[in-house]
């Protein structure tokens, strides 16, 4: 069959010559035309991907300034810092002396850090231990239905809504020798004669603000506990009190291992929390009396802001970055466990 032909053949019914144009392959253009629809879209959808990923890398830039700003590079200057004779001096010379490890050294081998570290970790256990067992024990009893269980259970979060230097402010005249609330109520009840020195004792001092930081930590277990226990599905209680497993049973077989994910959570949250507390301690007792209630963060800040002795803070600053570092690891690992399970 000729060219002609065939072109005649893909003339339209309607008879207008060139409406069927497009149906119409010219001889020798059809390996052409192939080829070209075959490789025009590779490069397209090249160039989408292309802009989409810069796009995907733009949005990322403000959270990477944000990051680096905020979070790195006081990192890196509080290290810097820490191998520096930094001092007031430095404010108007701009010069510090590269001292290496000398302040390190001076931090770990003072008298001081030992009482600290030793102050830290009571104070850490003692506030975790009390947040965690009242937070669990209120979150529990939440569980049930009882009229005005949604107003209590928001009025137990007032703690953790009130900036802490209002806190310690609230809780240095409650505890006050003379004219606190607290020594009234107990002398009311003839429970004692005479004032208890509470933020004044070297023996009271350290209890008490561990109390003070159980009060405010109470919130965020009741709230992250309660959350888990009402992932608990009530079909297993139901099934576990066909078995005899009611009460106490129900807790140690049900509940402890269903909520062992969250309870991993809150405890390493809680920790790295905990070790770096510092404006409720200074609010009450500003690490004293006599040191008793010095912890590793107190202690930093008195070396920065109140002898002026950077380095040496800035050196205490980050082993205290380390040990919470080391608990942070913790909850990343718990973490991806609780996903995992």
């Amino acid at each position: 069959m000729s060219l002609s032909t065939d072109l005649s053949q893909a003339t339209p019914p309607n008879g207008k010559p060139g409406a069927g144009k497009a149906g119409v392959r010219k001889p020798g253009s059809g390996l052409a035309g192939d080829g070209s629809g075959a490789t025009a879209p590779a490069p397209r959808r090249r160039t989408r991907q292309s802009r989409e990923r810069l796009f995907q890398w733009l949005f990322l830039v403000p959270a990477v300034v944000y990051m680096a700003l905020f979070f790195g590079y006081p990192v890196v200057k509080n290290v810097v810092m820490s191998f520096q004779d930094y001092t007031t001096a430095t404010f108007f010379t701009g010069e510090a002396p590269w001292v290496g490890l000398a302040n390190y050294a001076k931090v770990l081998s003072s008298s001081l850090f030992s009482t600290s570290l030793l102050n830290t970790a009571l104070f850490t256990i003692g506030s975790i231990a009390g947040q965690f067992v009242i937070g669990l024990a209120l979150a529990i009893f939440f569980q049930r239905k009882f009229p005005l269980n949604g107003i209590l259970r928001s009025l137990l979060l007032l703690p953790w809504l009130l900036p802490l230097i209002v806190s310690s402010a609230v809780w240095r005249w409650i505890l006050d020798k003379d004219s606190g609330a607290l020594n009234r109520f107990l002398g009311d009840l003839h429970i004692v004669d005479t004032g208890v020195p509470w933020l004044t004792s070297t023996s009271l001092a350290l209890i008490a603000v561990v109390g003070v930081n159980i009060w405010i930590g109470i919130p965020f277990n009741l709230t992250i506990l309660y959350g888990g226990l009402q992932e608990i599905p009530d079909e297993l209680y139901e099934a576990g009190s066909l078995d005899g497993a009611t009460g106490w049973k129900a807790f140690r077989h049900i509940t402890s291992p269903m909520l062992r994910p969250v309870v991993s959570v809150v405890l390493v949250l809680g920790v790295v929390y905990t070790l770096k507390v510092l404006d409720i301690i200074l609010g009450l007792t500003n690490g004293g009396p006599a040191n008793s209630t010095q912890t590793i963060a107190t202690q930093s800040y008195a070396l920065s802001f109140q002898e002026f002795k950077f380095g040496e803070g800035a050196a205490l600053g980050n082993i205290l970055v380390i040990i919470s570092l080391v608990f942070a690891v913790l909850y990343l690992r718990a973490s991806r466990r609780a996903v995992d399970e």
